[in-house]
């Protein structure tokens, strides 16, 4: 009988990045059964884990427990006895490289990720633009497992199964059987990745006069804001900040469709299969950080205005003048892409 390979997968960072690796791993291990994998990543994303088969998380503090070059060294001694074969380092930053150094040290395989820095820089040069669609990260994932012998067919991927409401998300949301629900997650991390919530608003206005619609978000400035706008409208629910990510998760896998920035949540919906239309300002989906297969999904800021655009791949970068880009997609243009989409 086959030893069971047993993998260490690396992606300690930001919630939509690390969800961004669920429907890889999905697929690479139910194309690959002999595979065994951890996960290490914060302990607040284990749901994102929870219903796969041949996978264990592994939850690191890198903020007390698992911090500095002594914290590291902590968690390599914590992991060493899983009897690891081999190190997929998905984040590919200073922490995660100290740690795959100590396997490899030990004689353990590692590979990590290539993040594609010099392509991203050209695709968000403000002289010299190169504007062209680069590899997605979820390919990217992906390469880093075929260094290790392991390959995936993302052509033929795995998705995450619809979840069945539990009666009190029933009454926080008043569902209704075969009713249609739009999730809508306006927020995002920057600025430059934000629609304008005043037309978000006029977006749920319309929308709300035939379907439910979900609002979802998070920090206590954000829950304020939903909360504002459930009040204003009969169909509106906000589940911000009233249930955890495993309850969010149920939620999002039964929508009809959900709205979302460049952020997680619309990587979260993405897993389900669930129709997922993307706004894009600073950033665009050609820089590879769309939801996993729904690339054509996307409405992005009119470049004929800002020739400029993508400015920044994260979002986190803005030039004077381009504040106002994300304006150019219409609400009508947003609501007509969601009707066409549910129909």
């Amino acid at each position: 009988m086959m030893k069971q390979k047993h993998i260490l997968v690396l992606r300690m960072s930001a919630m939509g990045d690390v969800a961004m690796t669920v429907p890889v791993i999905k697929t690479l291990t139910d194309q690959n059964p002999e595979l065994k994998l951890t996960i290490v990543s914060k302990s607040f994303l284990k749901p994102l884990f929870d219903d796969l088969d041949q996978v264990t998380f592994f939850a690191v503090d890198v903020k007390t427990k698992h911090k500095g070059l002594k914290g590291i060294y902590k968690l390599y001694k914590e992991l060493k006895p899983l009897k690891i074969d081999a190190v997929a380092d998905l984040h590919h930053v200073l922490r995660s490289k100290i740690l795959r150094t100590f396997f490899k040290l030990d004689g353990t395989k590692i590979a990590f990720i290539n993040k594609g820095r010099a392509e991203k820089k050209a695709l968000t040069s403000l002289k010299n633009k190169v504007f062209r669609p680069l590899t997605s990260t979820h390919q990217r994932y992906a390469d880093v497992f075929a260094l290790l012998g392991v390959f995936i067919d993302l052509k033929n991927p795995s998705l995450k199964e619809k979840e069945p409401f539990t009666e009190d998300l029933k009454t926080l949301i008043n569902y209704q059987p075969n009713e249609k629900m739009i999730g809508i997650a306006p927020f995002a991390a920057h600025e430059s990745k934000k629609y304008p919530l005043k037309l978000m608003e006029e977006v749920v206005n319309k929308l709300s006069k035939q379907h439910k619609i979900l609002l979802f978000g998070g920090g206590q400035q954000e829950i304020h804001l939903l909360n504002t706008l459930e009040e204003k409208n009969q169909n509106v629910f906000s589940v911000a900040g009233k249930i955890k990510l495993k309850d969010e998760l149920i939620i999002i896998s039964q929508l009809s469709a959900m709205v979302s920035m460049d952020s997680g949540n619309g990587h979260f919906s993405a897993l389900f299969g669930v129709p997922t239309i993307t706004l894009w300002g600073a950033t665009h989906p050609y820089a590879g950080f769309a939801p996993f297969g729904q690339e054509m999904n996307g409405l992005t800021a009119d470049r004929e205005q800002y020739p400029l655009l993508p400015t920044s791949i994260y979002g986190n970068k803005t030039i004077p003048g381009y504040e106002k880009a994300m304006e150019t997609i219409s609400p009508k243009t947003v609501i007509n892409k969601v009707l066409s989409t549910i129909a």
